[in-house]
């Protein structure tokens, strides 16, 4: 088992099968030693979690929890594109839009759940530059969606 897949394990986060990308794009490029993964919604088991619009009808907690599963859905498409998360040699720069109403002021603490999975699971090379970025709606009306890029050996 790598270094990654055993902290994964210890964390108690268990890597989806990449989902399926809900229009038309990849999920991951790869040029040079950098990999962008395109922007994973909360899918789950083949559906789509956590809609609506956080000031209106979706709760902290619930952003929250979209966070994570979209920060979990950005390991597994970028595990699905190196095969070896023990890869990563950084995690450069996180995305993190959050579909809420104009008077919402809380998006960073709706990112850093996103944020801290990754640290958590790279360690010092989980931390990152981020975005957090309050937007008018979001793909299939989801809460929040994260894209990432990672730097590889």
């Amino acid at each position: 088992m790598s270094v990654i897949e055993a902290r994964l394990k210890e964390l108690g986060v268990t890597l989806p099968t990449a989902p399926l990308p809900v229009a038309s794009y990849v999920p991951c490029t790869i040029t040079g030693n950098l990999v962008f993964v395109s922007g994973q919604i909360p899918i789950a088991d083949g559906a789509i979690k956590y809609v609506g619009k956080l000031g209106v009808d979706v709760p902290m907690e619930a952003g929250q929890a979209a966070a994570q599963l979209c920060a979990i859905n950005v390991l597994a498409q970028l595990k699905a594109a190196i095969g070896d998360l023990d890869r990563v040699v950084k995690c450069v720069r996180v995305g993190v839009f959050v579909n809420a109403t104009p008077d919402y002021t809380q998006h960073p603490e709706v990112a850093n759940v996103a944020s801290d999975l990754f640290a958590a699971v790279f360690g010092d090379a989980g931390k990152h530059a981020r975005a957090a970025i309050g937007v008018g709606s979001l793909p299939r009306g989801v809460a929040v969606e994260v894209d990432a890029i990672f730097e590889i050996k």
